[in-house]
């Protein structure tokens, strides 16, 4: 349920610390005195006569591009009402801090105190020269409507009163979704609207773009039914007036298949529900109190599917996710305008979502093992991580097709990369690992199966073309948690190799590894046992040529994992310590540290060996790697055993690898800040850009950093990359993610492919 706020916290989180929820910050350089004037004065004058000289480069050399202005007259807040400017002010600081988390957009909120139409109108087009978009908000009807039309005549940048097509937006993705599952047509459902306000005016008329039929359509103000032959109508109203002889919202409920409620709470009773057609769809989105509550209406008509305005009930219409990702996309193309194409993009691309796996994060966000497309999943949820990379380029080719972008994106691909490090989640290395992958996808051994994060990863590499799994387990488990999860993946291979059908191939298994472990202690007997547990058993699959790569350690210990893959494939010719690596991806770009997860205390040879492995999976990526050897000392200013050993190690690596970019030993903080590793170290390697690349002392400090880089600066990790093998295995970390499982297998495809 939504946790109770009490007013003082909410005053205090508004009040502590720097007032409010937005600050200003630099973007640029400004440290020196040569910062400074190029800043302001003399340098700034040189973008302002490229401005002058071509008015658009004001989107190359300002903010414009990426600022959206959020203007309030404070007429309409939320549930407050009429509360003025002034009082408004925290929802727009609330509104600009949506934009920039979810979709790394500017805001200046402006708070207009005037109530007049045409003064409002005249003060937002003095201010277009600022901005790249105008977000509307809480602005009461029926002035909104003039507002938005007139400045949408006037000005030539995108312009958008969400309160009016936010929720028309969603509810219309919501719509789609809930007809397709109750296998109901738009065109000939009856629909029911309570509420002729801004929103639901839009909602309407997006809904009769979707394909809804006017005639099918009734609406209700405070008054009643809207009636052709109601004398009070205005403009607005009068083009939902219907012929049908209803006066009153109950009589309208009468065989009914969907109700949308922009109202006021508890204005709908359980008999109207139950009035309605067989499975109705109940969209009760006044806020917070819905026109019905979901436990009611629920128990009115078990076959009902029901939306809110709540994010402690199923199915939430929340405009947060449309508005961000609908400017990204607007201002990515420098749309002159958003229009309705714009618009039904941004609804198909939210239906289509929903339709989709759900990734680990956004299932453990809200407490559930596996959100379904269903009665009680309908649309994405906010926290979604996915709803930038998917709406805002719908968006855009949208605004392409319709003729209003003035600069059209080229490559999608680059494009993608570039809203997915917005978020400070640089997939750069992901997508090409996974592009790679798909061109040639190998057979993967998944030695945890009967997991159902295993499970669901196997589903997205095989839909995606990633791998061809082949799942170790019990094939009567694994099939009840496919069948109870809605995961099909058709002919998979399911082996369990304590099945009796697996004998002779564990037998096969068991004479070879004999064969190889003899002379090490291993009796013939112990070798058929050791190749009954999957580990040993999917690591021999590997080794003998019947899989590629192996995936495992979910559910178990590293060093028990670890080691049936040492015993049975082994070293790289010339490896003599394996070692891990993990990538974190960072805002910065991609982070490579190593050794994570095997070796306690190396010694200075060992460090050579693992950053050569290191170095060279870095190339794979096709990124240089930046090396730093890094400890508590910064090019010998202190002693001890540990400065001591990377110090020798950075010594023998530039001895053996004159080319390779590497240097230490060095504080780990000093390894990034170019400008004072330039200060006090200016001879330094790394002075130019920094490292990418960590080597560390020993596995104590390696893996304290990248967990705390992990967890406590919430970077995205992938990993551990386990360097050194024969062949392609990889075990994961207790309790990885379905995503970290997805981008193992692509890592462990694409060194099977190099391998081959």
């Amino acid at each position: 349920m939504n946790e109770k706020i009490r007013p003082e916290d909410a005053l205090l989180y508004h009040a502590q610390g720097r007032p409010g929820k937005l600050e200003v910050i630099p973007t640029k350089a400004y440290s020196t005195q040569r910062d400074l004037s190029l800043a302001y004065s003399p340098g700034v004058a040189e973008p302002c006569l490229a401005i002058a000289d071509n008015p658009e480069d004001v989107y190359k050399y300002t903010a414009k591009g990426n600022l959206v202005a959020v203007i309030s007259n404070g007429t309409a807040v939320l549930g407050l009402g009429d509360i003025g400017p002034a009082a408004s002010k925290p929802v727009m600081e609330g509104k600009g801090l949506l934009f920039k988390i979810y979709a790394d957009i500017d805001v200046f909120d402006l708070e207009l105190n005037t109530k007049d139409v045409d003064e409002f109108v005249r003060t937002v087009k003095l201010l277009e020269p600022t901005f790249g978009g105008i977000n509307l908000e809480d602005i009461k009807a029926p002035e909104c409507f003039e507002i938005e039309e007139r400045l949408k005549q006037e000005l030539n940048i995108p312009i958008m009163h969400d309160d009016q097509h936010g929720t028309a937006i969603i509810s219309a993705a919501a719509l789609l979704n809930a007809l397709e599952l109750v296998g109901k047509n738009i065109a000939e459902v009856r629909i029911l609207i309570n509420g002729a306000g801004a929103s639901a005016i839009s909602c309407t008329k997006l809904y009769l773009a979707l394909g809804a039929r006017a005639e099918n359509v009734v609406m209700c103000d405070s008054q009643g039914v809207i009636r052709s032959d109601r004398p009070d109508l205005d403009v607005r109203k009068r083009q939902f007036a219907t012929a049908r002889d209803l006066q009153t919202l109950e009589e309208a409920f009468e065989g009914a298949d969907v109700f949308v409620g922009l109202s006021k709470g508890n204005v709908v009773t359980q008999s109207m529900v139950r009035a309605m057609a067989d499975n109705p769809i109940v969209f009760a989105m006044a806020n917070p109190t819905p026109e019905i509550s979901y436990e009611e209406a629920v128990a009115a008509r078990p076959d009902l599917i029901m939306a809110t305005g709540r994010s402690d009930y199923p199915n939430q219409v929340n405009n947060v996710l449309g508005f961000p990702y609908i400017f990204r996309g607007a201002l990515d193309v420098r749309a002159t305008e958003i229009n309705e194409a714009m618009k039904l993009a941004a609804v198909r691309a939210l239906a289509d979502l929903a339709k989709k796996s759900v990734p680990d994060a956004v299932n453990m966000a809200y407490g559930t093992d596996n959100l379904l497309f269903g009665r009680d999943y309908i649309i994405p949820k906010p926290v979604d991580p996915r709803l930038l990379g998917t709406v805002a380029p719908a968006v855009a080719k949208a605004a392409m097709e319709s003729g209003v972008a003035q600069a059209p994106i080229t490559d999608w691909d680059a494009y993608q990369g570039q809203l997915a490090r917005r978020l400070g989640q640089d997939t750069r290395i992901s997508r090409v690992i996974l592009g790679k992958a798909k061109a040639n996808p190998k057979r993967v051994v998944f030695a945890d199966a009967e997991n159902l994060k295993v499970l669901k990863a196997a589903q997205q590499v095989k839909d995606a073309g990633i791998a061809l799994p082949i799942l170790l387990g019990n094939p009567d488990v694994i099939q009840r948690l496919m069948a109870q999860n809605h995961l099909e993946l058709g002919n998979t291979p399911v082996l369990d190799p304590r099945a009796p059908e697996q004998a002779a191939l564990v037998q096969r298994f068991a004479d070879l590894f004999y064969q190889q472990r003899h002379g090490k202690g291993v009796s013939a007997p112990e070798a058929r046992e050791l190749m009954q547990a999957r580990t040993y058993f999917g690591a021999m699959m590997v080794e003998t040529g019947e899989a590629d790569a192996l995936i495992s350690g979910l559910t178990r210990k590293y060093p028990d994992t670890i080691r049936p893959a040492l015993q049975v494939i082994g070293r790289e010719p010339g490896v003599k310590k394996v070692s891990g690596m993990y990538i974190l991806l960072t805002k910065r770009g991609p982070l490579f540290f190593s050794d994570t997860t095997v070796n306690f205390d190396p010694t200075a040879e060992e460090l050579v060996e693992i950053t050569e492995m290191t170095a060279r999976a870095v190339q794979r990526f096709n990124i240089k790697p930046r090396i730093a050897l890094v400890t508590y000392s910064n090019f010998g200013s202190a002693k001890g055993a540990d400065a001591e050993k990377m110090q020798q190690a950075v010594q023998l690596l530039q001895q053996k690898h004159p080319d390779l970019l590497v240097d230490g030993e060095i504080q780990a903080h000093l390894a990034f800040d170019t400008e004072l590793l330039r200060q006090n170290h200016p001879l330094s390697k790394l002075v130019e850009e920094g490292a990418n690349t960590l080597i560390f002392p020993n596995l104590s400090a390696a893996n304290i950093a990248y967990n705390l880089m992990r967890s406590a600066a919430g970077f995205e990790a992938i990993g551990p990359i386990l360097l050194g093998l024969r062949k392609p295995v990889h075990v994961l970390q207790l309790g990885s993610s379905e995503r970290e499982i997805v981008n193992m297998v692509a890592i462990a495809v694409v060194e099977a492919q190099d391998q081959a």
